[in-house]
């Protein structure tokens, strides 16, 4: 039985996220952070090592278990008055928060994903890395570096986009790709999962590799 198999979800039960996130992505995030300071030490042989060895496939079995309309764990339920999916024509024009404002969540949510609280990863930082260890990042899922995939840094609009949410700092927060994407255009009430604005943010040492040249 895999990992995934185990865990169950009652559609009643309200939960801080839809799959508990693997133990390997610890793993990852310690093997990643020695990565980015055998680079810093110029031991990059080491860092590409470390890198490889990150690549955990429990990962990504978790990722692809959340991701789609036919995961086992995205099993959304009626809710009486729940804001109407409104056409393209009717959604607020601006999608995604300003530099200032992902600047400003990143700081108030910090580098962990406010539903499972793994550690994440910017864009911005992985494409820095990708320059240097290019086989980290391809075109297609299945040649994505599994933790980095996971660990990917997104801005959720916990009112959804496409239900009439907004880009205002109350209604965004920080997660990681495969909690983002797996909500897709439901409610949080719709998935039975508790807010993560009602819990404090994890605060830790992880750097998100940002001290990557």
């Amino acid at each position: 039985m895999t990992l995934m198999s185990e865990v169950a979800r009652s559609s009643e039960q309200l939960c801080a996220c839809l799959c508990p996130r693997p133990p390997q992505i610890v793993f990852a995030a310690k093997l990643l952070d020695a990565a980015a300071s055998a680079h810093l030490d110029g031991n990059f042989e080491r860092a590409a090592s470390l890198i490889s060895e990150a690549n955990f496939p429990e990962i990504r079995e978790w990722t692809e278990s959340l991701w789609g309309p036919h995961s086992q764990y995205v099993r959304h339920r009626m809710v009486p008055d729940s804001p109407p999916h409104l056409p393209k024509a009717e959604r607020l024009p601006v999608r995604m928060p300003s530099l200032a404002e992902r600047q400003w969540l990143r700081a108030r949510d910090g580098l962990h994903c406010r539903f499972c609280g793994i550690p994440l990863i910017r864009k911005e930082v992985r494409e820095r890395v990708r320059r240097c260890y290019p086989t980290i990042w391809g075109r297609k899922n299945v040649a994505q570096h599994a933790a980095f995939q996971a660990m990917w840094l997104q801005y959720d609009h916990l009112l959804p986009h496409a239900r009439g949410g907004n880009n205002s700092l109350e209604n965004l927060v920080i997660t990681c790709a495969p909690c983002n994407y797996a909500r897709m255009d439901f409610t949080l009430a719709e998935l039975g999962l508790l807010d993560p604005r009602d819990r404090a943010p994890v605060r830790s040492s992880w750097d998100g590799l940002e001290r990557f040249p």
